[in-house]
C-alpha cells in the first residue's frame, strides 16, 4: 500500500527534512477565514478535526506546532489548549519578531522552520522560513511565495496536508500510521 503522503516530490521532501517547528496563521489557515459572531458579540471559529489530528501527530514526531496570529479569541485559545499547542502569540500584525521569539525559546533557527499563511500579514514569515506553504485559497501573493501549496483550502484540511508532508519528510509517517492499523 502506498501512502498518499509519499507522493510528494522528492525535492520537496528533502527541503522539509530539517523542519522542527511550523508556524500557522489562524484565520484562513486553521479556520476557513470566516468570522462568526454570536448575538452577544462573541467571535466563533470553525476548526477542522483533520487539521487538529495532524497537529497532534506533528507533536508525536517531535515537530513543534506554533501559532502566530493577528487576532485573539477565547475559542482559539481553547482549541490550541485542546491540541496541546504550547507556543502561540496572539494579536500581532508584526509576525516576524513574534516568530523569532518562539524560535529563540525553542533554540531553533529559521532554517528549521516552516510556515503556512494565507494573506499579506503572513508574507514576512513565508519569505524568511525554510519551507513556505499556503492553503489553496490563499491570496495570489502568498501563493507566489510558497514552496508548496496545499490542494485544500484553509480550514478544510490544508494544515493536515502540510502535517503529512512534514511527517513524510521526517520519516515518521509510516510509523505513526501503523499505530492505527489492525
Amino acid at each position: 500500500m502506498t501512502a498518499p503522503a509519499l507522493d510528494f516530490p522528492p525535492a520537496l521532501l528533502l527541503k522539509a527534512q530539517a523542519v522542527r517547528v511550523v508556524f500557522f496563521d489562524v484565520d484562513g489557515v486553521l479556520t476557513d477565514g470566516g468570522l462568526y459572531f454570536s448575538e452577544a458579540g462573541e467571535t466563533l471559529k470553525r476548526f477542522h478535526t483533520l487539521d487538529g489530528h495532524g497537529i497532534k501527530l506533528l507533536q508525536q514526531a517531535g515537530i513543534t506546532p506554533a501559532v502566530v496570529t493577528g487576532r485573539d479569541s477565547a475559542p482559539l485559545r481553547l482549541r490550541l489548549r485542546q491540541l496541546g499547542v504550547q507556543h502561540a502569540i496572539f494579536g500581532t500584525e508584526d509576525k516576524l519578531p513574534a516568530a523569532q521569539q518562539i524560535l529563540d525559546t525553542l533554540g531553533l533557527q529559521w532554517s528549521q522552520a516552516a510556515a503556512m499563511g494565507d494573506d499579506w500579514p503572513d508574507l514576512p514569515l513565508l519569505r524568511r522560513c525554510a519551507l513556505a506553504c499556503a492553503p489553496a485559497n490563499a491570496h495570489p501573493e502568498n501563493l507566489a511565495q510558497a514552496d508548496w501549496v496545499s490542494s485544500l483550502a484553509g480550514g478544510q484540511g490544508a494544515v493536515r496536508q502540510l502535517c503529512d508532508l512534514l511527517l513524510a519528510a521526517s520519516g515518521q509517517y509510516r510509523r505513526l500510521l501503523e499505530q492505527y492499523l489492525p
